[in-house]
């Protein structure tokens, strides 16, 4: 299937790999050339001759049964993170937050209609979702995605939500759009989100926007706890205000980052105590 790009510019080769890369899910690690065919749309000829380029770079290996991710597409997603510096600054705080909370802090940003997680310190609980950097969920029915969300135009967030999530996951909460608009709204006035057992049956979570230097919100950071652990109560009471002031300093540190140029903004990370 030929691939429409915006403009003279688009190299239609890249966009293919990266169909055929994007293809694989956590559901499905091994697929065979018929079934990155179909999925991605390709002829077979065109999805074997991409697949076995991104074998030769090490992002692919083939086995018996068909095709498999390698661990260097890792490199793809932490190179994002490295270049916008997010994990460096917020490191140090999250860790400051799980010493003191016994419970797991991410940080997530918006990918259509999913959160995806860019940044993780996560504390040894059995929970009943396994959760780790580049882990996507349903935006709408996190604490995390929440917090973007609302922070979107309401145009924009009807955009968002009308794209079909690529999680895998059946969230619990099904909101009609007039009881999300308003979940969005309240979200909106207070500053910080909760969800309580509305992605999955045991998981609860708080949330509070991360900031750049002119105010608008670039991720959204959590603690996450399991429901029969800790109540609302202490989510709200004992959590929230450590949450928020967490928020706080790492937008501060990031908006300092941001200022740098770049060639000094790695060393300046390297100073941070």
């Amino acid at each position: 299937m030929p691939r429409e790009g915006t403009g003279p510019d688009f190299i239609e080769a890249l966009a293919r790999g990266l169909e055929v890369i994007t293809a694989f899910q956590p559901r499905q690690p091994l697929m065979s050339l018929t079934d990155v065919a179909n999925a991605t749309g390709l002829a077979r000829p065109t999805a074997r001759r991409i697949l076995l380029t991104l074998t030769e770079l090490g992002y692919v290996r083939q086995q018996a049964g068909g095709f498999m991710l390698t661990p260097r597409v890792l490199e793809l997603g932490t190179a994002y993170t490295t270049s916008m510096g997010l994990w460096e600054v917020a490191r140090p705080h999250m860790e400051w937050l799980v010493e003191r909370t016994n419970e797991s802090c991410s940080i997530a940003q918006l990918d259509g209609s999913d959160i995806v997680y860019v940044a993780r310190v996560s504390v040894p609980k059995i929970v009943t979702l396994s959760v780790q950097v580049g882990t996507k969920f349903p935006a709408l029915q996190t604490s995390l995605g929440k917090v973007l969300l609302a922070a979107l135009p309401q145009d924009e967030a009807d955009r968002v939500l009308s794209e079909p999530s690529r999680s895998g996951l059946v969230p619990v909460w099904q909101p009609e759009p007039n009881e999300w608009k308003a979940e969005l709204r309240e979200v909106r006035a207070r500053g910080w989100a909760l969800t309580d057992e509305q992605l999955a049956r045991g998981i609860r979570s708080v949330a509070a926007p991360l900031r750049d230097g002119s105010g608008r919100v670039i991720a959204s950071v959590n603690i996450n706890a399991h429901a029969a652990e800790t109540s609302v109560e202490v989510l709200l009471n004992d959590y929230l205000p450590l949450l928020l002031q967490v928020a706080g300093e790492i937008s501060v540190d990031f908006a300092r980052l941001d200022a740098l140029p770049r060639a000094v903004r790695r060393t300046a990370v390297g100073a941070q105590p």
